[in-house]
């Protein structure tokens, strides 16, 4: 049975969305498998969205060690978001506090947004430019400012 890192209650099992969590009934924290926090992110985000960066910023010595082998973890600014986030350097896992599982659901999805949004604006840049390009550029000039002429 796994300790809880931050108060050494011993944590429950949880199913939440395919995801087995251990969770800690006393301060809310969760633990998650190493591989726990790409199903958690592709909850909130397809595939193509979840790794494409990096999501360890600042890395730093934890206060926690980790519930499976009991050495100190490492903290981090998840994907360089104002979330700290600690994990094992041998890779058993994640601990997410109170509230953190949510965080990270949020941040993919506006990474998501994000993403979406730029995608938009390249196509749209696009077709502006194969407009631009069948034009002479003193015809574009007069096309901004309505084809008049000062008298």
């Amino acid at each position: 049975m796994l300790k809880c890192p931050r108060d050494g209650s011993e944590l429950v099992i949880e199913h939440h969305s395919g995801i087995e969590v251990d969770h800690c009934t006393k301060c809310s924290g969760r633990w998650l498998d190493h591989h726990e926090l790409d199903h958690l992110e592709a909850l909130a985000a397809p595939e193509e969205h979840t790794r494409r960066a990096m999501i360890e910023y600042a890395k730093r010595p934890s206060e926690l060690n980790c519930p499976v082998c009991g050495e100190q973890m490492r903290a981090f600014n998840y994907r360089a978001y104002n979330l700290e986030i600690d994990t094992c350097e041998e890779e058993h896992g994640f601990w997410l506090d109170a509230g953190e599982e949510g965080q990270v659901r949020d941040i993919m999805e506006e990474r998501v947004r994000g993403l979406e949004r730029a995608a938009s604006a390249e196509e749209s840049w696009g077709k502006f430019l194969g407009r631009v390009g069948k034009k002479s550029v003193w015809d574009n000039i007069k096309g901004m400012f309505g084809g008049r002429r000062r008298r």
